[in-house]
C-alpha cells in the first residue's frame, strides 16, 4: 500500500481539544515533525479533520 508523510506545519495552541487529540494521535506532537503511515480510511479520516494543520505528502 502506500504511504503518507504527514508533518504537522502550525501550532496546537488555542485548538479544538479534539483536533489536539487528532494530532497527537497521529504521532505529532511538536511543529515540524513528521510521521509516515498507511494509507487507509481511519488515518484519511484523521488527516482530513486536521488538515489545516498539517502538511500530507505521497512517499
Amino acid at each position: 500500500m502506500a504511504k503518507l508523510k504527514v508533518t504537522l506545519v502550525k501550532s496546537l495552541i488555542g485548538r479544538k481539544k479534539d483536533h489536539i487529540a487528532t494530532a497527537n494521535a497521529l504521532g505529532l506532537k511538536k511543529i515540524g515533525k513528521s510521521v509516515e503511515h498507511e494509507v487507509n480510511p481511519q488515518i484519511n479520516g484523521m488527516i482530513n479533520k486536521v488538515s489545516y494543520l498539517l502538511k500530507v505528502e505521497e512517499v
